[in-house]
């Protein structure tokens, strides 16, 4: 394809999407066409009141000024003081009426102002709503390609540029074409000579409209992306603030973050280019037709003969003012291009959001819901996060309700994987995962998630009191079973040092806590919610020991009647476990107690030898060298 052709394309589909976006866009306001037709009535009375303004010049000049003048050589004495009496009182009552609409001009701007910004604001409460939900129900596997900048730029920046096209673009734009025609009326009633005179810009006007137009859209679609780029940066090294400076990577993430933005600064400054030669031009085309003006109607002003119409020094006055009047809103209407530009830009990627499909859904018919026995099956399940790049290859167990199954193996064999699979935060390629004898994608989604409380190593707390914390908005948590849960995982006794207790201010993300003290709320919240499965993912591996006993003692009386389902590298959190599942890359490879798997001298015997061969007292004694039957190594 030609690159002529390939231009023709892109900017046929960029029309297209115009259109599609702003047809879009517009059935936002639908719901508030109360609210919009009359600020739409109050837009074409200010425009209305804007346009008679001229014609008050023109009667002052006409009807007072001139013939004031013309008389002022040809009266005197008492003659010329009721002359004068005259006009004084005319010009005043001209006056007193041009305030007059003035005021009421500045009366029902302020109204329509009330009305475009209150239905812009909750345009925008709707929009940030819908994209908030949306993503609420996105799959996790959403989050791992989006990062979080990029999400925060469509909730916040792309939004924001919507604003204005509600509150002032649509309604205010539609006022400009209006003013536009109705002052063409004016001009054309008056002097339709003088009018095509005046409007023998306006090509001109609309070949420097067509120009900007090309180059402003690309150029908005860059800057909206750069600045995308700039928030996704700023996110990530501000959050990971305290490794950067561990690890002295200040001077690194500056450059990074200079090359972001002067990215930025040079797609602002290409935009710019095509604003700074834009409008300029435009006020040229706009004094060339009053010039126009000037020449040709003062010539008719002189000539005043049968062969003319009469065209009156007041009218020419008048015709200059409208003619000004009448690039200014085209002017509007260019400048306004820039809050499309932006509106259309950010609502392309607003709605790419919105109509990103989700793929973990509840189903129309669920065959299960409610409280789960918590009998959970694997067969034969693989799963890839991306292609056929495999992370399990055809893992098969059964989980007995009740049953602690402990999941150990190296970094990346699979193991936090089950347990996603498990909550279906992904769906499997092959094979099926079962709750009770159901696939859990025949489970109602939001009563299949409410039979699991999970306890993570990297331990997220939300800004709030201790006590919401443990609760996360749970009515039916009462203060009672906040302060139990607390108590059986022995966390009551630092919540208690703090200055208020249960009541104490947790900061963002939990600063100030201890990893292990937030650790211990993550567990008295998945204990207050009293879940039929109970995931530990890593969960005391930044405990100390004495603290990790203390919640060994808890899980065993809260184990329970639970299934849990236990990921760990540190091999002393299993021992008891009922049933163990060794992983290697994506494989289940071996399974038994931890006494059965250290008497079959394999896999998990080394793994078990490889942590305590510094303490052979832990180890029941030293543990003799296995013959290698594979070149299996640990924590690669």
């Amino acid at each position: 394809m030609s690159a002529a052709a390939k231009q023709f394309h892109e900017e046929e589909a960029l029309k297209q999407f115009d259109r599609g976006s702003a047809r879009r866009l517009l059935r936002y306001l639908k719901p508030y066409r109360r609210q919009i037709v009359p600020a739409l009535l109050l837009t074409l009375l200010v425009n209305a009141l804007g346009v008679v303004e001229p014609k008050f010049f023109q009667y002052a000049i006409d009807w007072y000024i001139n013939p004031a003048i013309d008389q002022r050589a040809q009266l005197a004495g008492e003659q010329w003081g009721a002359v004068y009496a005259h006009v004084s009182r005319g010009l005043m009552l001209l006056g007193l009426a041009f305030l007059g609409v003035k005021l009421l001009q500045m009366l029902v701007s302020y109204l329509q102002a009330v009305l475009l910004q209150s239905v812009g604001q909750h345009v925008m409460y709707d929009l940030r709503s819908e994209l908030y939900g949306k993503l609420q129900r996105q799959e996790v596997a959403y989050f791992d390609r989006n990062p979080v900048g990029r999400i925060m730029t469509r909730l916040t920046s792309d939004v924001d540029a919507l604003n204005e096209l509600f509150t002032s673009g649509v309604i205010e734009g539609l006022g400009d074409v209006v003013m536009v025609f109705a002052i063409i009326g004016f001009m054309a009633w008056m002097d339709w000579r003088l009018t095509l005179v005046a409007l023998v810009t306006v090509p001109l006007l609309f070949a420097a409209t067509t120009w900007f137009r090309k180059h402003a859209r690309r150029g908005y679609d860059l800057v909206r992306t750069k600045l995308a780029r700039i928030n996704s940066f700023l996110q990530e090294h501000i959050s990971g603030a305290q490794t950067v400076q561990i690890f002295n990577r200040e001077a690194k993430s500056l450059r990074q973050f200079h090359e972001a933005n002067d990215d930025y600064r040079r797609a602002n400054v290409e935009t710019i280019f095509y604003y700074a030669v834009f409008f300029p031009l435009v006020d040229f085309i706009g004094s060339l037709g009053i010039a126009l003006i000037i020449w040709y109607g003062g010539y008719r002003v002189m000539q005043n003969t049968p062969a003319y119409e009469v065209l009156s020094i007041g009218a020419l006055v008048a015709f200059i003012q409208y003619s000004q009047r009448l690039f200014q809103p085209i002017r509007d209407i260019s400048d306004k291009y820039n809050v499309f530009q932006a509106a259309l830009v950010a609502s392309h990627r607003i709605f790419r959001t919105l109509d990103q499909p989700i793929t973990v859904l509840t189903p129309d018919n669920p065959k299960k819901s409610g409280r789960a026995r918590g009998r959970v099956e694997f067969r034969d399940v693989w799963f890839a996060y991306k292609g056929e790049d495999w992370v399990l290859k055809g893992v098969s167990f059964v989980a007995e309700p009740g049953e602690t199954i402990a999941l150990v193996g190296h970094t990346g064999s699979g193991k936090t994987t089950i347990t996603n699979l498990l909550m279906r935060f992904y769906d499997v390629q092959r094979g099926q995962v079962l709750l009770d004898g159901v696939d859990v994608r025949e489970w109602d989604l939001k009563s299949l998630r409410e039979n699991f409380a999970v306890v993570l190593q990297d331990v997220f707390l939300f800004s709030g009191t201790v006590e919401g914390n443990i609760r996360l908005g749970r009515a039916d948590i009462t203060d009672e079973r906040v302060r139990w849960a607390a108590g059986e995982v022995h966390a009551d006794g630092f919540i208690g040092r703090l200055p208020e207790g249960f009541k104490s201010e947790v900061r963002e993300r939990g600063a100030g806590l201890s990893v292990g003290q937030k650790q211990l709320i993550s567990f008295a919240r998945a204990l207050a919610f009293d879940p039929a499965l109970l995931i530990l993912d890593e969960a005391t591996s930044s405990i100390d020991t004495e603290t990790e006993q203390l919640i060994q003692q808890a899980i065993e009386r809260v184990l329970r009647d639970r299934t849990a389902i236990v990921v760990a590298h540190r091999l002393s959190t299993v021992q008891r476990a009922d049933q163990i599942l060794v992983l290697h890359h994506g494989e289940l490879r071996e399974r038994g107690t931890h006494q059965q798997l250290l008497a079959r001298r394999d896999l998990y015997w080394r793994l078990y030898k490889l942590q305590y061969a510094d303490d052979d007292s832990r180890g029941g004694g030293t543990l003799p060298e296995p013959p290698m039957r594979d070149s299996l190594q640990y924590g690669d």
